[in-house]
């Protein structure tokens, strides 16, 4: 089956969550706060390290400046910090270590940005090889115990766009075939990366990019290596 990948990936973010709430609920503030800036240093380890794929910087920059134009254009922050207030508000989010939101918003773009989860869906269309979000799921159920130990159960909710995000791929994955080529699949793995790195500095309060408004830019790559 198409989703089988995506479901599996689904499931794992959940029972990770789940973990990793019972256990969010033993540790004390300051000790949550040491984890949290933990695994903002994890993550921007992961950015760094997948940025180092890219061969083309060129492409990586324009990728990024008119994936940003599109993303403020649509207001792409704006629309899931939005999604992620309506989610508080519907789910509750009083007495909580970290909001709601900040937790949906958060878990949903380390989950949907990196290469993998592109990359894992694709296989999963075309080829119906799972192996790729298979490992994806390990990787994500890890770090949703850990996530949602100090940030609750918004990780568990952002299961649901991860869902939406990688079925919508692997459904569509016929259409994008012809165009990944091994050097766009090497820069959309840059771009992604950088999202990431990005979304590792918002963790550790140095910044406050809107991330999700660069999110287009990992698509970019498809188009601008067919020119460059």
């Amino acid at each position: 089956m198409i989703l089988t990948g995506t479901i599996v990936n689904f499931a794992a973010i959940i029972a990770g969550s789940v973990a990793g709430i019972l256990l969010g609920r033993f540790i004390p503030a300051h000790m949550s706060a040491a984890v949290e800036k933990g695994v903002a240093l994890c993550v921007l380890y992961i950015g760094a390290d997948g940025m180092l794929a890219g061969e083309n910087t060129l492409v990586a920059i324009l990728s990024i400046v008119f994936g940003a134009i599109i993303g403020e254009l649509l207001r792409l922050d704006d629309r899931i910090h939005t999604l992620g207030d309506w989610v508080e508000k519907k789910f509750g989010g009083k007495g909580l270590k970290t909001p709601l939101s900040e937790g949906f918003v958060s878990a949903s773009l380390l989950f949907c940005v990196g290469a993998m989860a592109i990359m894992g869906a694709l296989d999963s269309g075309l080829t119906r090889d799972h192996s790729t979000l298979y490992a994806k799921s390990v990787l994500d159920g890890i770090t949703s115990v850990v996530y949602a130990s100090t940030m609750g159960i918004g990780v568990a909710l952002s299961a649901v766009p991860i869902f939406i995000y990688q079925g919508a791929i692997s459904l569509g994955a016929s259409f994008l075939e012809p165009y990944l080529t091994s050097a766009v699949i090497l820069e959309m793995k840059c771009v992604g990366s950088i999202l990431i790195l990005g979304l590792s500095l918002n963790m550790l309060g140095l910044t406050k990019i809107k991330v999700m408004n660069y999110v287009p830019a990992v698509f970019f790559p498809i188009l601008l290596c067919t020119f460059m």
